[in-house]
């Protein structure tokens, strides 16, 4: 018989004798030996990682207390939720459930930028990724959450940006037109609010893949359902090359 069976055999007579079980769920023969945790990528992931192994090890498979482990990894904003599994006798499963980013927000001219989630949750202490738009403000947000109306919409526009544009969206910035946001080699999108920015998105995506709006330099949004390209750059005419001579000027000729 293997050890394992013969400390499961222990475990059924201790539990059918009474009370054992009060004593045997606080027992270290079921003691939180190996915690496996997953879900985590944020750059604050080592110290989640470790504050959830030194609760966790103060625990057994049979008394899980998800309040200790919550409260372990409270001071890690990239942390939204924790999904806890015992596995008799020695085993508990950790999955931690991240914040998303959807853009990052920075005082104008200053490179220290704030991740932050679609609804405003600011993920302090966690490194912005380089792909993730900015979103300009004009002081650092205080508190743990964003409530202006303004960038609220920003990052409803910010958080609906469709795969293939997302590389390319480099500032989402609130102006006197609205939501205004910027993609790399095109034209300046003017959303307006955050109101169907999934929608508008799509219809921005297809306007740009279209040849005839090629030089444009802006596409209102603001109308649901309506694209409206405007300001076409001029096409640059080419200044004439003085030293160059036209075909058969000055050239040699045979006289008649």
């Amino acid at each position: 018989m293997t050890r394992l069976k013969v400390g499961l055999a222990v475990v059924a007579v201790i539990v059918l004798t009474g009370g054992g079980y009060l004593w045997l769920r606080q027992s270290s023969l079921v003691a939180v030996r190996d915690v496996q945790i997953s879900g985590i990528t944020a750059s604050d992931g080592e110290q989640v990682r470790t504050a959830l192994e030194g609760a966790a090890k103060d625990m057994t498979t049979l008394h899980v207390r998800e309040q200790v482990l919550h409260e372990a990894t409270a001071p890690y904003s990239s942390v939204g939720d924790l999904k806890v599994k015992a596995d008799f006798p020695h085993t508990l499963r950790i999955q931690v459930v991240e914040r998303r980013p959807v853009a990052a927000v920075a005082r104008a001219g200053e490179r220290r930028r704030i991740p932050v989630t679609s609804n405003g949750t600011l993920l302090r202490g966690v490194t912005a990724e380089r792909d993730l738009p900015t979103i300009s403000v004009k002081s650092e947000p205080a508190g743990a959450r964003i409530t202006d109306r303004k960038i609220l919409d920003a990052l409803a526009v910010a958080s609906a940006v469709p795969t293939p544009l997302r590389g390319r969206t480099g500032e989402v910035k609130v102006e006197k037109r609205g939501v205004v946001a910027e993609v790399e080699d095109g034209p300046e999108l003017i959303f307006g609010d955050g109101k169907d920015a999934d929608k508008k998105w799509a219809a921005a995506a297809r306007v740009l893949a279209e040849i005839s709006a090629q030089g444009a330099v802006y596409l209102d949004l603001r109308i649901t359902g309506r694209v409206a390209a405007g300001g076409l750059a001029p096409i640059a005419t080419p200044t004439p090359d003085p030293n160059l001579q036209l075909e058969g000027e000055n050239s040699p000729t045979l006289n008649p």
